[in-house]
């Protein structure tokens, strides 16, 4: 039996079994892998870190992107910052009233390999014609932008090291509010709060986000295979609050089936437990 394993902590590891180790490759960014196996499907990797698999990347997809829209169901213009399985691309696209995404994935080996060997969240993506594929720096392209040029930003991004690193900075986030409209939302991989390491960055990225937004909250998730399973999601925005501007009525007038996201559970998304409340410096 072919064992896959990745150290969450000094003292705590993951493994998962494997029947197939599908591909391997060095981009100029990073190294990434696919496997096949029984419990989770096909997975991959990238510097032998879990990104996405077959069995439960709908919850992170659902919690990424849904949230957002349930706050403000009037997102029409969707930047994408990462996201190279597509997945997030591919719930946002599920709006018939979003008009315009676009997606900056640094890697494009990432995207072009996951349409291989991962269709599940990107068959489909690149054939809409309102998406905009584009393999470039996402902190490059946010620099670049016009002022008031997105509804909705949606940071979809590795941890804060290698090519994830910029992504994760005070410059960046000044950036994504510059190019925010009047009701923009910024939603961020917010990292964890359990494992040491991981809650430093979370302690960062919400400090560095409430610097700058005047609403800048944090949700949670249960996501197995990421360390602890228990994963967080900065929403930051200028006017649209979480709670308070949820329209539960319209976005279920959607009628999008969903796995994972409800308008009840959106509430108890962001009712987060007290040790991450004190962490964070959230007021009760």
């Amino acid at each position: 039996m072919n064992w896959y394993t990745e150290q969450w902590s000094e003292d705590c590891k993951f493994s998962i079994s494997y029947d197939e180790h599908l591909h391997s490759e060095q981009s100029p960014f990073q190294k990434i892998d696919f496997y096949k196996g029984k419990e989770f499907g096909t997975f991959f990797t990238l510097d032998g870190l879990m990104m996405v698999n077959e069995k439960d990347q709908f919850i992170y997809h659902d919690m990424i992107v849904h949230p957002a829209f349930a706050t403000n169901p009037n997102i029409k213009k969707v930047l994408i910052i990462g996201g190279g399985d597509g997945g997030t691309a591919r719930e946002v696209l599920r709006y018939p009233t979003v008009e315009e995404v676009v997606m900056v994935e640094i890697d494009e080996r990432v995207f072009r390999l996951c349409q291989e060997y991962l269709p599940v969240t990107a068959e489909g993506v690149e054939e809409d014609p309102r998406m905009s594929l584009k393999f470039e720096d996402g902190l490059a392209y946010v620099k670049e932008a016009a002022d008031a040029s997105f509804d909705l930003i949606i940071v979809d991004s590795t941890d804060p090291i290698s090519v994830g690193e910029g992504l994760f900075t005070t410059a960046f986030y000044q950036e994504c509010y510059r190019v925010l409209n009047t009701d923009g939302i910024l939603i961020n991989q917010h990292e964890s709060p359990y494992f040491a390491e991981y809650a430093d960055n979370m302690k960062k990225a919400r400090h560095k986000l409430s610097t700058i937004f005047p609403i800048a909250e944090v949700y949670q998730y249960h996501m197995p295979t990421y360390p602890s399973g228990h994963w967080l999601f900065g929403f930051a925005s200028k006017t649209k609050h979480p709670i308070t501007n949820l329209d539960a009525q319209k976005w279920n007038a959607f009628g999008l089936k969903t796995k994972y996201y409800n308008t009840d559970l959106h509430l108890g998304a962001f009712a987060l437990p007290s040790y991450v409340r004190e962490a964070l410096k959230i007021a009760k």
